[in-house]
């Protein structure tokens, strides 16, 4: 299976299990769109900004924020075209780490499309990087506006911080048990997931609530 979780910060918004043979954006837009809903429901004039990893740089899901003034940054898998667009800042930050010893990187904007998949350019960071003896590139996609968020801080700063929906995710896994299944159905895995989901929030608000201002209020 292949669950697809959206959180806010701690907060557990969806929980969704999914076959795993199938692109790993399948779903978003019509999960994306329910969530959006709501939200605007009860605060219409709430900005919204959807991150997500490289598996949902997908024209559909890029499209529907586009069209629904969601914003977006999302990670966006590294090809030859690409890195050679940042061939020289490559050559920059390999030079400057050879000097001192340390890693160094180099960000870039670019106005960027794929050959056929994209309908329009669009605003792609890339992260010039040289570190342990080679070359470290990584990139994203994003609707910010480059006059409004500067590229370096929108990738180290709104962008890295993804990775700590990783830990969300593994304390749902791995502490309530998430991936436990093994039922016969996805219907049954299904209610499985969302139990273990349950669990997550009752324990997220007994942290943010009842342990408020103690040691355990970030405990696992």
């Amino acid at each position: 299976y292949l669950p697809l979780y959206v959180f806010c910060g701690r907060h557990l918004i969806a929980a969704r299990l999914r076959r795993a043979n199938i692109d790993a954006s399948a779903g978003a837009v019509e999960e994306v769109a329910r969530i959006v809903g709501h939200i605007r429901g009860r605060w219409p004039e709430t900005r919204i900004c959807l991150r997500a990893d490289s598996g949902f740089a997908r024209e559909a899901l890029m499209a529907w924020c586009e069209a629904n003034r969601v914003d977006f940054v999302f990670g966006l898998a590294r090809n030859a075209r690409l890195v050679d667009e940042i061939a020289a800042d490559l050559a920059e930050a390999a030079a400057e780490s050879a000097m001192s010893g340390k890693p160094a990187r180099r960000f870039r904007d670019i106005e960027w499309s794929t050959i056929d998949s994209w309908s329009r350019r669009r605003r792609v960071i890339a992260k010039a990087e040289w570190t342990q003896g080679e070359a470290n590139p990584r990139f994203v996609v994003t609707s910010l506006e480059r006059d409004k968020v500067e590229a370096g801080f929108l990738y180290e700063t709104i962008y890295c911080a993804r990775g700590d929906m990783e830990n969300r995710i593994k304390e749902t896994q791995g502490d309530l048990f998430a991936d436990r299944t093994s039922a016969a159905t996805l219907r049954a895995n299904q209610l499985r997931l969302w139990f273990a989901s349950m669990a997550y929030v009752l324990v997220c608000a007994l942290r943010r609530i009842g342990l408020a201002n103690t040691q355990f209020a970030q405990a696992t």
